[in-house]
Formats: C-alpha cells, sequence, structure tokens
C-alpha cells in the first residue's frame, strides 16, 4: 500500500494507513521526480510524502 500526502495531510495519511494496516508505516520524503508529477491522494497539491508498507 501506497500513500501520497501533501504536508497538509500527512497526519490523515499516518492515521488511515494504521487504522487499515494495522501496524506503522513507513514515511518517506517524495523522490524528485515523484514530487514533480504526482498529486496528493487527498487533494489536488503535489505530494511531498509516501507512506508505505515496506
Amino acid at each position: 500500500m501506497n500513500t501520497y500526502s501533501c504536508e497538509t495531510h500527512i497526519n490523515h495519511a499516518l492515521d488511515v494507513f494504521v487504522a487499515e494496516q494495522g501496524k506503522f508505516p513507513i514515511m518517506e520524503v517524495a523522490s524528485k521526480e515523484e514530487k514533480l508529477s504526482t498529486k496528493c491522494t487527498y487533494c489536488e497539491e503535489l505530494a511531498m510524502y509516501v507512506v508505505a508498507n515496506e
């Protein structure tokens, strides 16, 4: 499971991940390429973070 998040929605993304997966996620800063082309899962802003299980 990968969720992309902007600065505003990172806490929500972490909460949703824990609620759905039942474990703590890995949170990483999005790569330069991802920052240029990937939007937040929750809004239209560019993604700053990737929340993932691996």
